[in-house]
């Protein structure tokens, strides 16, 4: 099987599911399917790559756990506040690797696929934090905000496409930084 149709599956699939089963059924009934959806998209790209990303794995974890809360404490709030945790907790680690250990954990994760100076991976550490505060403060805005309906399709349809729009606005420091090999 094609390697980015499975990553796309992978990335995708869970929240699909997610969003089937809320509309059928709701919040309450969709959390469940979507952390055994996330669980099998994680242990598939496990046996295809003997490996796990940092990051998917992380956001597994944290959504069972938020999602595992939210169903035994019956608080959506807890679900709701899943992405800004995350986010939060990204742009904290990205922070803590540039001030307390003086490198870019960015580097460390993209390094492989990626050969930058380190003034870009400097550059793409900081905007990436300020990216993941911008997407947890958007997160509370619209949970606090708006109806669960709202907030579902923000979840579903709106932060993946801002994601991808700011991650395609960093092509030119990557442009200007890279080291050709």
């Amino acid at each position: 099987m094609n390697k980015s149709l499975i990553k796309f599956i992978t990335d995708f699939g869970p929240l699909l599911i997610f969003f089937i089963f809320y509309k059928k059924y709701g919040m309450q009934e969709a959390i469940l399917p979507l952390i055994i959806a996330t669980t099998i998209a994680i242990s598939f790209i496990y046996l295809t790559e003997k490996k796990v990303p940092t990051m998917p794995l992380i956001s597994g974890i944290l959504l069972a756990g938020f999602g595992g809360l939210t169903l035994y404490f019956n608080d959506k709030t807890f679900f709701y506040m899943k992405p800004t945790i995350i986010n939060l907790m990204f742009a904290v680690a990205l922070l803590y690797g540039k001030l307390i250990l003086k490198t870019s954990l960015l580097k460390k994760v993209l390094g492989e696929s990626l050969k930058l100076t380190d003034t870009g991976w400097n550059i793409l550490t900081d905007r990436w934090i300020y990216f993941f505060i911008f997407i947890a403060i958007l997160n509370e805005l619209v949970w606090r905000t708006q109806s669960e309906d709202f907030w579902v399709q923000f979840k579903v349809f709106g932060m993946i496409p801002i994601t991808i729009v700011y991650t395609f606005f960093q092509i030119s420091v990557i442009e200007k930084y890279k080291i050709e090999e």
